[in-house]
């Protein structure tokens, strides 16, 4: 038996070398046609399944408690500590404090109709971080307070009745204060470019403000929800400790400052009424919105009937009034669109939202016209509803059209809102640092060899979290190949494996050099392309093709150097079509990198079990955003024995967030670049360290234009010390060149050659 399944062996290798056959296990490949579009479609379809399964096994994470308001607390603890941290809402605030805004130029704020008071105001919310509104005072005493938040776009001028557009609804703020209520209105970053940029590099962008903050904050954990609810929370506060005491508070928001206002109650139970109107809906399309809205993670526990039902038993009004209508598709801005909500949409979600309450129990109302939206907002049926558990009695009067007598610049307003925001990002970024310094490096280099290898495992878990995991792929592999080229040194084949089948797939180039004797085992180096790249462009020795220039033909060349190769495809083909993964990933708790992860799983589980592979000594070799995939998978793909990064390695967050160089990513039309809290978990040094032990080199060209060599050096040292704190200083190194954004091929080789151990 021996010696038949020894002459079939010898038989498949015969068969490759003239090219006859296939050396292994598979079936006719037959897809015909961009097969790279075909993947990015597959995994847009996936992702949208996955999409529905979480929102209807979404109520199976809740175990909610409704015996006492305290139990309910109790019960629902975890998941407000997880929304915390979704939203980025970190650090302590300041003592509550708020200043009518004087100054050159300026009278006192004030004006009085009917005996209210209106003031343009600043409150300080945490260090390096107020909000700037106004205030409205009503003359009598104070029966309630209440923030009211407008539409990103929306001046608080309008809610305030300083200016009114005919809508009864934009001077809701005065007529409350009629009715006894004392009123702070914010003014959010909205969705204007005015400021989107940095005038100390004269860099501008076309992204709206809201955005351009989103991307700085996003990959530092932080985001522009999150310090606006501390705005709200820091109004609140101050409300809390001015007189009259124990006053009942509410929050109402339209628009975006609906979106706050149902995260804000979610999370404070000081709030005892919410109003919010013109954004509840269901958010299985969050990806279509504009990305300032996206939270990572969020689908996976939260829609918006769950953020209502954690209010229970404080009251909230649920207004079905037409939304901001908003296209974002100008270029350098993040595709992204509002509309509606559709009056449908919000009962289907209002409905889920009553099936999480017990019958008996619901602290829910749905204001509406009955069948579609309502044109205005703050109407009176919906504030009449808000008003009973403040303890209001709410009656509809004509506002008293009211001017100032002096008032701020609003655009100068915006301009020291975006600007301070962006400097509290920046500031953010300069520290986070020495949390990673805290929890990754002290914990690596701390106990003996056994203790350092767990936390190593720890860490990975933990870096699998921050990327999003999926599970492993338990289908059959389901190999299709066929011949795509040959030449007298090797021959080569497409190969096509599910992964998560039938959408979800990994397809490549192998080569295989000639001349591999029978029960010879080689090692295989993954050649991974760039943005926008194919496998061809790895593998072509045209030195006249496209893309040449940047690999150089280095699968290839390496395959005649003795080693297998296998050039996978990443779906990053197709500009805004790969980047809607990120879209839809990002809401489920996933990244683009945890399908790419999967997909290198399954090529690494599919090449060890090739008969004429070596199973231990499978390596990446990866540029550009090939380089990225070097720095995210081997991470986490323990299958891969060691891993070259080209034309990538740098001071990832920083050059992700900062506003302070030319060549960052919010100067970019890559949206896709932002990770959720890289900033404070793992940089390109920590990814590293969880390659280690194996190898790990990176090949800079002095002349790479994605960073600085002081930047890419900063990195490497933490990752050079690491290797020789271990012992291990011979398995890893730096090669620079003078060279631009492309493969070298000469340190990179022979550092394949010494830690592969293998000569032709």
């Amino acid at each position: 038996m021996k010696q038949i399944v020894t002459s079939f062996v010898l038989a498949l290798y015969a068969a490759a070398v003239s090219g006859q056959s296939i050396p292994f296990k598979s079936t006719p490949l037959t897809d015909t046609g961009d097969i790279s579009a075909k993947m990015v479609d597959g995994i847009n379809t996936f992702l949208l399944s996955e999409t529905d399964r979480l929102y209807q096994e979404r109520a199976t994470q809740w175990k909610k408690d409704f015996s006492s308001a305290e139990a309910f607390r109790q019960s629902v603890s975890g998941q407000r500590l997880l929304l915390t941290n979704r939203l980025g809402i970190s650090g302590e605030r300041t003592t509550p404090r708020l200043e009518v805004l004087t100054g050159e130029g300026l009278q006192q704020l004030v004006v009085t109709t009917d005996g209210t008071s209106i003031y343009a105001v600043r409150w300080h919310v945490q260090e390096h971080l107020t909000a700037e509104g106004i205030l409205i005072r009503p003359q009598g005493k104070v029966k309630a307070k209440v923030v009211m938040i407008p539409d990103a776009d929306m001046l608080p001028e309008l809610l305030g009745g300083l200016a009114q557009p005919g809508n009864p609804g934009f001077a809701a703020a005065l007529m409350l204060s009629e009715a006894g209520v004392e009123v702070l209105i914010p003014a959010l970053i909205n969705r204007e470019t005015d400021f989107s940029g940095n005038p100390s590099l004269n860099r501008k962008t076309a992204q709206p403000h809201r955005e351009w903050v989103y991307r700085q904050a996003y990959t530092i954990g932080r985001h522009v929800i999150g310090y606006e609810l501390q705005k709200i929370f820091a109004a609140l506060d101050w409300f809390s400790t001015t007189p009259p005491a124990n006053t009942p508070l509410g929050v109402a928001g339209y628009g975006e400052g609906g979106l706050l206002a149902l995260y804000a109650t979610a999370l404070d139970e000081r709030i005892s009424s919410t109003l919010v109107s013109g954004y509840f809906s269901k958010r299985e399309s969050l990806w279509k919105e504009p990305i300032y809205r996206n939270v990572f993670g969020l689908l996976k526990t939260f829609g918006d009937a769950e953020l209502a039902a954690m209010a229970w038993p404080r009251k909230i009004i649920i207004e079905a009034a037409a939304g901001p209508e908003i296209v974002h598709n100008n270029r350098g801005a993040t595709p992204g669109m509002l509309s509606g909500p559709l009056y449908e949409m919000v009962s289907e979600e209002y409905k889920r939202a009553e099936t999480l309450i017990p019958a008996g129990k619901s602290h829910l109302q749905l204001v509406s016209n009955g069948t579609r939206q309502s044109a205005a907002i703050f109407t009176t049926s919906s504030l009449s509803a808000f008003a009973q558990p403040l303890a209001i009695d709410y009656r509809v009067t004509k506002p008293t059209s009211v001017k100032p007598i002096a008032w701020i610049d609003n655009k100068q307003r915006q301009e020291r809102q975006v600007r301070e925001m962006t400097t509290k990002v920046q500031l953010e970024l300069a520290v986070c640092e020495r949390t990673r310094n805290q929890e990754v490096w002290k914990r690596l280099n701390e106990g003996n060899d056994a203790q350092k290898a767990a936390v190593r495992e720890e860490l990975r878990t933990a870096f699998g979290n921050v990327l999003g995991r999926l599970a492993a792929p338990s289908v059959p592999f389901n190999a299709r190949a066929r011949k795509y080229d040959e030449s007298e040194k090797w021959i080569s084949y497409e190969i096509m494996l599910d992964v998560y089948s039938p959408d979800v797939f990994a397809w490549g180039i192998l080569v295989v050099p000639k001349g591999i004797s029978a029960g010879e085992k080689r090692p295989v180096i993954v050649c991974q392309h760039g943005l926008e790249g194919l496998p061809a462009d790895v593998v072509t020795t045209d030195s006249t093709a496209k893309n040449y220039h940047y690999y150089k033909g280095y699968a290839t060349r390496l395959a005649e150097k003795g080693y297998i190769t296998f050039a996978p495809h990443n779906p990053y083909r197709g500009e805004d079509k790969f980047r809607v993964i990120q879209r839809k990933a990002n809401p489920l708790g996933l990244t683009l990198f945890s399908v790419i992860t999967a997909q290198h799983e399954r090529i690494v589980e599919w090449l060890q079990q090739l008969s004429f592979v070596d199973p231990g000594q499978v390596a990446m070799y990866g540029l550009s955003y090939g380089g990225k995939t070097a720095m995210r998978v081997p991470a986490l793909v323990k299958g891969y024995a060691l891993s070259v990064c080209s034309a990538d390695f740098n001071e990832w967050v920083r050059k992700v967030s900062t506003t302070d160089h030319t060549f960052g990513y919010v100067y970019t039309g890559e949206y896709d670049m932002p990770e959720w809290d890289l900033g404070h978990t793992f940089n390109y040094a920590e990814m590293a360290a969880l390659i280690a032990p194996r190898p790990f080199m990176v090949e800079r060209g002095h002349f790479d234009g994605v960073g600085t060599d002081e930047w890419v050096n900063y990195e490497y040292a933490k990752v050079r010390r690491y290797y020789n704190l271990l012992g291990l200083s011979e398995s890893v190194t730096i090669e620079h060149f003078p060279g631009p954004h492309s493969i070298n091929g000469k340190g990179s080789f022979d550092f394949l050659d010494k830690h592969l151990r293998f000569k032709k």
